[in-house]
């Protein structure tokens, strides 16, 4: 599947929940996925996004490296008139050891504890400019990442104690239930409101439908922009215009 098809949904998705078009922003999960890659299938298409694509990883390493060889590019003159600025988000478990990797990062989705806020501030001193953050929700799965939605107020006091900016809230809803989906992408759409933070990060390849009637403002999808055969699981009829738009050629 092509990202115009899965931008062709998302906008879908927006009407058929009653949303304005282009309120749901398309985070493209890059990790795996060489520059190459990233500029023929996600690059080459930024102008159907006002701003373009964020690009999504979740490994420190794998973003440094990514990072450096666009910088030899941009140095050696490539791709400069082809390409718009990249914009890079970390979808990962933040680890203490490896904030350095991050400095290219314009947003962290994934702020659990004080901890690894303090240690983003601290890099943030010496990179002179700092990331926003998401702070991320627990799932109700044992395995999963994230911070209990009656421990968030006072999480997000002391994050922002920190002097680090926090845009919002960010889940992964359980995977193959999707009824505990819409409840996990509800209950967190509350908890963001009640906090008076406006961005959710909500949604991936096989939810981002429900995530986007829940109100997700980031969707963040990989799989389906790079496996062409990938489906999608969704009934929506993307061969009519029944939804109020045009659909990309």
């Amino acid at each position: 599947m092509s990202l115009p098809q899965v931008l062709r949904e998302l906008r879908a998705a927006e009407v058929a929940a009653g949303r304005l078009a282009g309120s749901v922003r398309l985070v493209a999960v890059s990790k795996g996925h060489d520059l190459t890659e990233i500029r023929q299938q996600i690059l080459s298409h930024a102008a159907l996004q006002p701003g373009g694509f964020a690009l999504a990883e979740n490994r420190g390493q794998e973003l440094r490296d990514k990072v450096a060889e666009e910088s030899r590019d941009t140095e050696a003159g490539e791709h400069q008139s082809e390409w718009p600025p990249l914009d890079w988000h970390f979808i990962g478990p933040v680890q203490r050891n490896k904030v350095k990797y991050l400095r290219a990062v314009s947003l962290i989705h994934t702020i659990e504890d004080l901890s690894q806020a303090e240690a983003v501030a601290a890099a943030a001193q010496g990179w002179g400019h700092a990331p926003e953050v998401l702070l991320q929700v627990h799932n109700g799965e044992a395995q999963k990442h994230g911070a209990a939605l009656h421990d968030l107020p006072a999480l997000l006091r002391s994050v922002q104690q920190t002097g680090l900016s926090v845009r919002g809230l960010m889940v992964m809803a359980p995977y193959g239930d999707p009824a505990a989906a819409e409840q996990v992408f509800a209950d967190t759409a509350l908890g963001a409101h009640s906090l008076g933070l406006g961005e959710l990060s909500m949604g991936m390849s096989d939810d981002f439908h429900a995530a986007i009637r829940h109100g997700a403002t980031l969707v963040r999808v990989g799989r389906r922009l790079f496996d062409p055969d990938v489906v999608s699981p969704d009934t929506i009829d993307l061969d009519t215009d029944s939804y109020g738009f045009r659909p990309f050629p």
